[in-house]
């Protein structure tokens, strides 16, 4: 009987426990939360920096974030997010949906919160591989090291800021911050900003800024430049390459005098709690070994759940962790470490061939739908259905070029394979 550790108690850490409290070979569940309470990056808190333990604020959540995915491809599998008369939803109703789930499936009672791992290390035990797990509680300040058979890490990737390497950038006059620490957009107030970055939350946080600063400058590479109308007082601009002063000198030559430089530049992955016998290298935002982006491949009795990116996340969570559960109960069996080496360097090296660098190790985007079919096939488990995968792609289309009015749109399920859109009025089906 498996003793299992889940680092962390968001949606990822919730999902973990969720499967492994049922499941019949699983004989112990700990799920270790830093925080005070369940959600991971969907608590909002105005703090920033660091919290009352001297620890980096976790979240990295804005206080009008709603959600850039519609919530009908934002459930678990076996748990959509309740019925309402919208699709894309604020952050508050998101983290609710997280405690219902974990309610419904009594996950809730076997969090310990307040409590920081410190060090992850894997040891050789009677019968296998075992882990010995640190961590401290916050509340009383005592720390312990308790043996596992498995380990869960589920920690998130939006809470370590990626900071560019801009010349000039350290000796910039003006402001410089992260989007990490955004909450409310009335610190650029009347304040010519430059936002570096067109993600999703870039150009949220842009156009949201817009209302209350005197210029904003978005600052991007995007190949297909957004169809959007934007504001009068936001201008697109490729990427900087330079800063002087106040001044920021653009790829094209033109320059712009800015108060602000507002970094909308992304996340790194961080495991700062993984000693390095675990065999997990962290290098230009590559994760390796992994096998199929999940399974260490050093040691196997150690997932990462999560790893990925440009997906449907919750659905996703689900499939990883079904997946790792049946190589756990003996369902199928995992490949050999050799084995499982190989293919992940073949797979990099495909990777490259269709474009991806190195950076883009873990992005899936277009390639998703053959990466949960991976997953199932091997697994022999029930895949993501199709339309999760089309609502997503027809979803970041309409951000991309509607990026004032895109969520106002309506989605329903239909079935398997199709689904209905309403947009401005006008019903349409897709499949």
């Amino acid at each position: 009987m498996a003793r299992v550790c889940v680092i962390g108690a968001g949606a990822a850490g919730l999902c973990a426990a969720r499967h492994l409290l049922v499941e019949p070979c699983v004989s112990q569940v700990d799920v270790l939360e830093q925080a005070a309470q369940l959600g991971g990056t969907w608590v909002y808190t105005e703090t920033v920096g660091y919290d009352d333990f001297g620890l980096p604020i976790h979240t990295s959540m804005y206080k009008s974030l709603r959600t850039n995915l519609p919530k009908e491809i934002m459930g678990f599998p076996d748990f959509p997010v309740p019925e309402s008369d919208k699709s894309y939803l604020p952050a508050k109703d998101m983290l609710a949906f997280l405690q219902l789930y974990a309610d419904k499936h009594n996950v809730t009672p076997y969090i310990k919160f307040k409590h920081h791992v410190q060090l992850v290390k894997p040891k050789a035990g009677p019968n296998g591989e075992l882990w010995d797990i640190s961590y401290k509680d916050l509340s009383t300040g005592v720390s312990e090291t308790r043996e596992y058979d498995y380990v869960f890490v589920c920690n998130g990737h939006y809470n370590t800021p990626f900071i560019p390497n801009i010349p000039g950038l350290k000796e910039f006059k003006g402001d410089v911050m992260h989007s990490h620490d955004y909450r409310v957009p009335e610190i650029f107030t009347g304040k010519r900003v430059l936002v570096v970055g067109a993600g999703p939350s870039g150009m949220d946080i842009a156009l949201e800024v817009t209302g209350v600063a005197q210029r904003v400058l978005l600052s991007h590479h995007l190949t297909e430049k957004p169809r959007s109308v934007f504001p009068e007082n936001m201008l697109q601009k490729p990427d900087v390459v330079q800063l002087d002063g106040n001044t920021a000198v653009f790829k094209d030559g033109t320059e712009e005098e800015v108060d602000v430089v507002f970094l909308c530049t992304g996340y790194l992955y961080n495991f700062p709690f993984l000693h390095e016998s675990c065999g997990i290298v962290v290098e230009e935002n590559c994760v390796e070994p992994l096998y199929k982006h999940l399974v260490n491949v050093r040691h196997p009795s150690m997932c990462l759940v999560g790893v990925p990116y440009y997906v449907c996340a919750f659905s996703m969570f689900d499939l990883q962790v079904r997946y790792y559960v049946r190589s756990m109960n003996g369902s199928f069996r995992l490949p050999s470490s050799e084995e499982m080496l190989r293919h992940w360097e073949q797979e990099k090296l495909q990777r490259a061939a269709r474009g991806y660098t190195r950076r883009q190790a873990h992005m899936m985007g277009p390639d998703q739908d053959r990466y949960y079919s991976s997953l199932a096939s091997e697994a022999d488990t029930k895949n993501l259905p199709a339309v999760v995968t089309k609502i997503r792609e027809e979803s970041s289309v309409r951000f991309l070029h509607n990026l004032q009015h895109y969520r106002r749109d309506i989605y329903r399920i239909i079935d398997d394979n199709s689904y209905e859109l309403i947009s401005d009025g006008k019903r349409q089906v897709l499949c």
